[in-house]
């Protein structure tokens, strides 16, 4: 199903819940390219149901929030925020676009024309010819050492289900598995816990490779149930909803153990939890 993706205003992001430890109310855990992938510092993060988080694009970034996990952009922010983030026992988690170009971003200029596809309905962004992992694991690679550097505990991957939308290229099903499963190993290489960025209909070949999930508009779409899989395999599902109130999805979203709050499409700090 087509549905609108995130509002990503040229920047970076962030969302928001409550507090205890960032692994959960059940205790749980805790180079690109042709270059060498740096060395995990350890076993990845691996986030369970129930956390509580913040997500913002926009904005100057407020760390003060009560959440456990906050998801912020790679490029927007520096190594110190995350750093002062946990200071203040959050885990953080890595804003990065995988499945589509934008025109902003510092390496933009690495991206040759013929991976850029039909706009993607946002300004400046493109979708990216995903069979084309030649071109395009270097230069995630160094987009995911990037988020290693600053401290990142995990990546958000974003725009992972371009064969179900109008790219301008003939993607099918299969080259969108062969390539989310390279974003994941990706980050696995570089001891960063990874989520699956909606692409609903991929989940059950999927879980295995991704820690949690993000999800937008589950609720709206009334599509919330097909995210079970990652809550019955103690995996966190951090869920958004811009168009309904927290009247509208909160019961179902705790009945299903999904991390939900309402945003606005800007993402700036405003949020209302469930």
């Amino acid at each position: 199903m087509k549905r609108p993706l995130r509002l990503l205003v040229p920047l970076l992001l962030l969302a928001a819940a409550c507090t205890s430890s960032p692994d959960g109310p059940d205790d749980g855990d805790g180079g690109g390219g042709d270059t060498v992938p740096p060395a995990p510092s350890g076993p990845h993060w691996q986030p369970r149901p129930g956390l509580t988080w913040q997500w913002q694009l926009k904005g100057k970034l407020d760390p003060a929030v009560d959440v456990q996990v906050y998801d912020i952009d790679a490029v927007d922010q520096d190594a110190a925020a995350v750093a002062d983030l946990h200071r203040r026992g959050r885990k953080v988690i890595c804003y990065v676009s995988t499945g589509a170009w934008e025109n902003w971003r510092p390496d933009a200029k690495q991206f040759p024309r013929d991976v850029l596809g039909k706009g993607n309905g946002w300004d400046g962004e493109r979708w990216l010819d995903i069979r084309r992992t030649d071109v395009l694991e270097p230069l995630i690679a160094k987009r995911f050492d990037l988020c290693r550097a600053k401290g990142f505990d995990a990546v958000e991957p974003d725009n992972m289900d371009g064969y179900n939308n109008d790219t301008g290229f003939p993607l099918k099903a299969a080259d969108q598995l062969k390539y989310n499963e390279l974003i994941a190993r990706l980050a696995h290489d570089r001891g960063l816990a990874v989520g699956l960025k909606n692409d609903l209909d991929q989940i059950p070949q999927l879980l295995a490779h991704f820690d949690f999930a993000v999800n937008e508009q589950c609720a709206q779409y009334g599509e919330c149930d097909k995210l079970t899989p990652f809550v019955k395999a103690g995996k966190a599902v951090f869920h958004v909803e811009y168009e309904l109130p927290p009247a509208k999805f909160c019961a179902e979203s705790r009945k299903l153990g999904l991390s939900s709050m309402e945003k606005k499409y800007d993402l700036l700090v405003w949020r209302q939890p469930c």
